[in-house]
C-alpha cells in the first residue's frame, strides 16, 4: 500500500487550530481505505501505512497529531511496538489502538493515555473518538 496525504478543509470540530493529521496503520487495504474515508470526510488530513517500518518512515518526516493503528500489522511488525516508537518521537502523541483478534488491550500492553477500538468499528465510531481524543489532547494542552 502506498501512503497518501489528502489535504481538506478544516474541520469546524477541532476549532483554532490547523487541520489536524491523523497516520492510519492498518494491513488490510479496505478497512484502511474505509478508516481513511471517514476521516478525509470529517476534514482531516490524513495519512496510511500498511506496517510500522512505512508509519515510522511516515513518523520521521511529517507532523502527527494522532496516530491510528493496528496492533497485528504487516511484515511482523506489531503496533504496540510502533505506538511506543511514536512517542519516543513526540511523548504527547495521541495513540488509538485496534484490533479483530483482541476485545480489549490490557493497559500494560499500551503507551499511556492511549484508546482501544475493538473490529469492527463503524466509521462514525472512529469520527466520534478520533474528535473525542484530539479535543482531550487540545484541553490537556492548554
Amino acid at each position: 500500500m502506498v501512503p497518501f496525504a489528502a489535504f481538506v478543509c478544516p474541520s469546524p470540530l477541532v476549532p483554532d487550530r490547523a487541520v489536524a493529521t491523523i497516520l492510519v496503520v492498518e494491513d488490510e487495504p479496505t478497512v484502511c481505505e474505509l478508516a481513511a474515508e471517514a476521516l478525509l470526510d470529517e476534514g482531516y488530513r490524513v495519512l496510511t501505512a500498511a506496517d510500522a517500518w512505512e508509519a515510522e518512515a511516515i513518523l520521521a518526516r511529517e507532523s502527527v497529531d494522532l496516530l491510528f493503528t493496528d496492533i497485528d500489522l504487516a511484515r511482523n511488525t506489531d503496533g504496540l511496538s510502533l505506538a511506543r516508537c511514536a512517542r519516543r518521537l513526540s511523548p504527547s502523541l495521541p495513540v488509538v489502538y485496534t484490533s479483530g483478534g483482541r476485545a480489549s488491550l490490557p493497559p500494560c500492553e499500551a503507551v499511556p493515555g492511549s484508546v482501544f477500538v475493538p473490529k469492527p468499528y463503524r466509521p462514525s465510531q472512529l469520527v466520534a473518538l478520533t474528535q473525542d481524543v484530539l479535543r482531550a489532547t487540545l484541553l490537556h494542552a492548554v
